[in-house]
């Protein structure tokens, strides 16, 4: 049974209690860009191509982050590592590497599927936001847009392993010397070769 009077006397004035209460107060802006406010740990901003601490990509060009996306953002190219005797041709620890790499942050929705599919941890989201632009064609980024910087101590691919001569080891990720790369010969450590 309904209430006449508790319908068109008190529902109204229930009603506008939110616009009452908030009519007088002093808004809130945000002062943005001027003062940013740091996002939360976990937040999903732009990707990054993460390196291996000799410099060699984590990338290995299986191309599953491109399956697992959504909105069709993300196009790899993989192509197969050159074992030359000086390692001209090494890009990663593995047998391949990723030739071609793009997203498209026209079509990226952000949602982190890419980097749970990706097995080595190659891509990762970073917490920049600022991702706007008023051009479309900058808003494809290659490759060497997206890869991690060089810290001190790596070392520009294509060069050899300079972790282990085991790929294993990379994967693992073991916590290995760094030696320096020396033409031709082996550079691994004496006890990298841990088999499954």
């Amino acid at each position: 049974m309904s209430n006449p009077v508790k319908e068109t006397l008190w529902d109204p004035i229930a009603g506008f209690g939110v616009t009452f209460r908030t009519m007088f107060r002093k808004p809130v802006t945000e002062q943005y860009p001027f003062t940013k406010v740091p996002t939360a740990p976990r937040f999903h901003g732009r990707h990054q191509l993460n390196r291996w601490p000799d410099g060699l990509e984590k990338c290995i060009g299986c191309e599953l982050c491109a399956w697992a996306c959504p909105a069709d953002a993300i196009y790899v190219e993989g192509a197969s590592n050159i074992d030359d005797a000086d390692g001209s041709g090494r890009f990663s620890p593995g047998e391949r590497y990723g030739r071609v790499y793009q997203i498209n942050y026209l079509r990226c929705i952000l949602c982190g599927l890419c980097i749970e599919a990706c097995p080595t941890r190659a891509l990762t989201m970073t917490n920049e936001y600022e991702l706007a632009n008023d051009n479309r064609a900058d808003l494809i980024w290659e490759k060497d847009d997206l890869l991690a910087p060089l810290l001190p101590g790596m070392v520009e691919p294509p060069h050899e392993m300079m972790i282990s001569d085991d790929h294993h080891d990379y994967y693992r990720g073991k916590q290995l010397p760094i030696v320096g790369v020396s033409s031709g010969a082996s550079t691994g450590s004496t006890d990298a070769g841990d088999d499954e």
